[in-house]
């Protein structure tokens, strides 16, 4: 079989299960997705827009999340997870089978309902969970036509399957009623969180969260998705600039001019100034009208020259009695 082939994922499922062949069918684009056949049966499906095994039963708290990644340290390489977890009393062989048959539905409706898409076949390629149901084909291919005709009897846009999901500003009418499902994903509904998101938050089936989403679609409490058109990868030109604006061609600045030539003069050269003299020591100075006075040395306790003494000192007045009495009556006054 070639490598790489571009048809409906469904007809060549069919076709190797028709060759009772073993191996990993990967259907790219997107959502895309991988369907597991050992020996032309389906054991297990895998798509980015729908929760795996571990992821609903970690999320629904049926499992800790130590327990599942100690399973997968130990079972990977085998691929034998599944019957770790039954062996070591984790899970039993019906719970383990029911988690595995809705993880595989909801992952072969993205993986397997575009009608068109590049496909790789991988030979021989088992999954890491190991066989713990076998699905034959046609109930696969059954079961996802019919859940796509039941989508869209209920609101034909495939793109809610896989857009950010937004709630509407105002609703359309003036009482609603919701479920409780539906009400979850309309509180951690922000925008940003794909239909694969929510289900992963809340621990729900991929399928189930979707069906949901069309109903709240159908009602208008969710935005529409926009239809994205192909993108462009042309180069981006710049506009051209017009001469009667911004001209391209300048002209150039002219030179700068040339200075004269400094004569040089020949002459002696000029007497440098004599050094400044080092300062004095603060006090020595007697140089200039701001001089100071030099006193002359005296004994301690000794009076001052007369010149610098004052003759008639001011004699200190005597406080206004009046004023003290007056001061004193207020006082007693406050008391």
């Amino acid at each position: 079989m070639p490598p790489t082939k571009t048809t409906a994922s469904g007809d060549l499922l069919a076709q190797v299960a028709g060759e009772r062949q073993t191996g990993a069918l990967v259907v790219h684009g997107h959502p895309g997705g991988a369907v597991y056949v050992f020996e032309g049966r389906v054991i297990y499906a895998e798509s980015p827009a729908a929760p795996g095994v571990g992821e609903l039963l970690t999320s629904s708290g049926r499992l800790a999340g130590r327990t599942w990644q100690n399973a997968l340290d130990l079972g990977t390489s085998t691929a034998r997870v599944g019957r770790l977890l039954v062996e070591q009393g984790h899970l039993t062989q019906g719970e383990l089978e029911l988690c595995v048959l809705g993880a595989t539905y909801d992952a072969a409706y993205f993986a397997l309902s575009t009608a068109s898409a590049p496909i790789d076949f991988l030979p021989a390629a088992t999954h890491w969970l190991g066989p713990v149901v076998h699905i034959d084909t046609v109930a696969v291919l059954r079961e996802c036509r019919r859940r796509v005709t039941l989508l869209d009897d209920i609101f034909p846009n495939p793109r809610i399957d896989v857009a950010p999901v937004i709630p509407v500003a105002r609703p359309p009418r003036e009482r609603v009623t919701i479920t409780s499902p539906q009400w979850e994903l309309l509180v951690h509904a922000d925008g940003q969180r794909t239909p694969a998101d929510l289900a992963l938050l809340l621990g729900r089936a991929g399928y189930a969260t979707i069906q949901e989403l069309r109903r709240l679609a159908a009602a208008g409490l969710i935005e529409l998705p926009e239809v994205r058109t192909a993108e462009s990868h042309d180069f981006v030109r710049l506009p051209q600039h017009r001469a009667d604006v911004a001209p391209v061609a300048r002209p150039a600045p002219p030179p700068p001019a040339e200075k004269p030539p400094v004569p040089v003069n020949p002459g002696p050269p000029p007497e440098l100034p004599p050094p400044a003299p080092p300062p004095s020591p603060p006090g020595e100075s007697n140089i200039g009208p701001n001089r100071l006075p030099r006193l002359a040395r005296r004994k301690p306790g000794a009076k001052l020259p007369k010149e610098l003494a004052m003759e008639n000192p001011p004699a200190h007045q005597a406080a206004d009695e009046v004023l003290l009495k007056r001061i004193r009556t207020a006082l007693r006054a406050l008391r």
